[in-house]
């Protein structure tokens, strides 16, 4: 099965430590990925930058949120135990999420908000769904690209949109920026005639064949 979103992890991670003991995160990751089925090729899938595999990244939300809420503790470093509180969240039949842990004053101030929650309508909840398969890390690199790909698109309407003169200049500047020539006063110029459909320019030198 896929890496499940984040908030899944909650209640297995807690199960997990239910002993009372110590333990290394990245083992009790470990066997909750066990327990969830994940083969494999799911506990080697990366987070959209590549830097972290998915299911490192959703574990560790959820074991940051919910010793935030103060169902886990951090008794030293790479290491989590089940709290008092966890303990009595595990014998709760609700859903341990998000929405559960804000009744938590600690997870509040974490989180921001006064813990009230409206009942969302049908675009909202798609929305939410998405949110809570997805980290937040998850959410800004995804957002990011986002960006990218829509300012990509904007430049390349507007190149595509623009006169035959501006285009020559626009592909001189490009050039003169990749380092040849040195500056646009000394380095190239667009010298193109209307209705040639070409492009016409002048590049005096680039910067490796002057040290050549």
């Amino acid at each position: 099965m896929p890496v499940p979103g984040y908030q899944e992890f909650m209640r297995p991670l807690l199960d997990v430590v239910s002993d009372g003991q110590d333990h290394n995160v990245r083992e009790a990751y470990a066997t909750v990925a066990d327990r969830l089925g994940l083969t494999e090729a799911d506990r080697q899938e990366l987070i959209p930058s590549g830097t972290q595999r998915l299911l490192d990244n959703r574990a560790g939300w959820a074991k940051t949120y919910l010793v935030k809420a103060g169902l886990l503790e951090s008794p030293r470093r790479a290491f989590i135990r089940l709290a008092a509180r966890g303990r009595q969240a595990l014998k709760d039949t609700a859903r341990i999420d998000s929405r559960y842990l804000r009744r938590f004053p600690e997870f509040l101030e974490f989180a921001g908000g006064d813990g009230e929650v409206k009942a969302p309508d049908a675009a909202q909840s798609r929305e939410a769904s998405v949110i809570g398969e997805t980290t937040p890390e998850e959410r800004i690199l995804s957002g990011y690209q986002q960006v990218q790909s829509a300012l990509a698109s904007d430049l390349l309407e507007r190149v595509k949109a623009a006169s035959p003169t501006f285009f020559e200049r626009l592909v001189v500047q490009l050039l003169v920026a990749m380092g040849y020539g040195g500056s646009m006063e000394d380095a190239g110029k667009a010298i193109g005639r209307s209705g040639d459909e070409g492009i016409d320019g002048i590049i005096k030198e680039d910067r490796l064949a002057a040290r050549g």
